[in-house]
């Protein structure tokens, strides 16, 4: 691994007699040939733990004095940071960036996330703040000019009429929101590869500019985006087959197959989601194309499916409510101010189409945005480091790609 956030996928596994870099491993201490000691069990090696002795005439033997090197009672040995073992624990794990280099708890997760937009947040903030600009006025021009106004549902139409109706609502407000998702689809996927950049330099403790991660970024935005219409379109595909036998069937047994059907194909998908979930990060951070970053994220999330669905759910869940939090003030604000006050949120009707609403709602969108990004994709890039370490032990090459001392160079 080199310092680069362009992370090499990792490679064969050390020879016999040779650590990770090729070089010999040091003769175990024993004969000139590097040969083991051979150790009885009635004399062990010296300085290691010996049994107590049995008393005699009924007075316990003298204390062996403990060696000056000991961690059970004399001086604790140094680190390689010259930091001391506890003498009840191991020295706790290295941490030069906003992660501690060992296998990563949810807590470590979330917490590297958010010290990474405190600690880079003139980068991070860059890249949040502006994608979330863009899409928020994608979002008000096509509200404003290209959806339609909502069509008045007749109250005497049969419930058949009614959904007719509604979906016709539904498909023409998404017609006129196309050029505005095109957008948010542009705008979050430079978002994730310039996150994705900052957030492994943050792992190494090295700050990042704007123009340094677009520089990294930008050679792999093509197949990031063939990756992020794959797999939605993947699922769209199981869906539409999972449903297909149930619609061509019709009538009220075809309505239960096609739940059925549809059910089983929700299920496939979401399975299919979380363990493509870290294919991204294998993308942009390995240099891997395509289908290798699938094949790559499918490997790591093998064993770990439901660790990793758990994380994403939590996030899910924290990043919904955050939202809520910031959402709910100011939709009141902006009913209360674009509308005729508390008349309107008591009666439940909202000025869609004021200026002055739209803005408001935006306003409250661009904060929530600029914030939920990058905890929501430093949880996806931290995820992937977790899993390499736990399975290729990334932290060593972390360590090594930091410069820390006693890893090599």
């Amino acid at each position: 691994m080199n310092d680069t956030p362009g992370w090499a996928s990792p490679g064969s596994a050390p020879s016999d007699g040779q650590n990770d870099q090729g070089v010999p491993r040091p003769a175990s201490p024993g004969d000139a040939n590097g040969a083991a000691p051979q150790w009885s069990k009635d004399q062990p090696p010296a300085g290691q733990w010996q049994p107590p002795t049995a008393p005699v005439n009924g007075t316990p033997p003298a204390p062996t004095p403990a060696r000056a090197d000991s961690g059970w009672g004399g001086r604790a040995p140094q680190g390689p940071w010259g930091q001391q073992h506890s003498q009840w624990g191991p020295l706790p794990a290295a941490k030069p960036g906003v992660i501690p280099l060992r296998p990563l708890t949810l807590g470590d997760i979330l917490d590297g996330s958010v010290a990474t937009l405190r600690r880079y947040w003139q980068t991070v903030l860059a890249v949040s703040v502006t994608v979330a600009v863009l899409m928020q006025v994608a979002e008000i021009l096509a509200q404003r000019y290209l959806v339609p106004a909502p069509p008045e549902i007749n109250p005497d139409a049969s419930p058949a009429e009614a959904l007719s109706q509604s979906v016709d609502a539904l498909q023409s407000s998404l017609i006129g929101m196309g050029p505005a998702y095109v957008i948010m689809v542009a705008a979050t996927l430079v978002s994730a590869a310039l996150l994705t950049v900052v957030i492994s330099r943050a792992v190494l403790g090295r700050p990042v500019t704007l123009g340094t991660a677009w520089q990294e970024a930008r050679p792999r935005l093509l197949q990031l985006l063939g990756l992020t219409l794959l797999v939605p379109l993947m699922a769209a595909g199981i869906m539409f087959v999972g449903l297909l036998p149930g619609l061509l069937l019709g009538g009220s047994g075809g309505a239960g197959l096609a739940f059925l059907g549809g059910s089983c194909a929700f299920v496939a998908v979401v399975w299919l989601t979380i363990r493509f979930s870290l294919a991204s990060p294998a993308l942009m951070l390995e240099r891997q194309g395509v289908v290798k970053a699938l094949r790559r994220s499918a490997k790591l999330v093998q064993g770990s499916w439901w660790r990793i669905f758990g994380i994403n759910i939590l996030t899910q869940l924290l990043v919904f409510l955050f939202s809520m939090l910031i959402a709910i003030p100011f939709a009141f604000l902006a009913m209360a101010v674009a509308g005729n006050g508390l008349n309107d949120i008591l009666d439940g009707s909202i000025p869609e189409t004021s200026w002055t609403y739209l803005i408001i709602m935006g306003i409250g969108g661009v904060i929530t945005s600029a914030i939920t990004y990058p905890i929501s994709a430093g949880v996806t890039v931290l995820l992937y480091i977790d899993q390499r370490i736990r399975r290729e032990a990334l932290d060593l090459e972390l360590a090594r790609a930091a410069g820390l001392p006693g890893y090599g160079g």
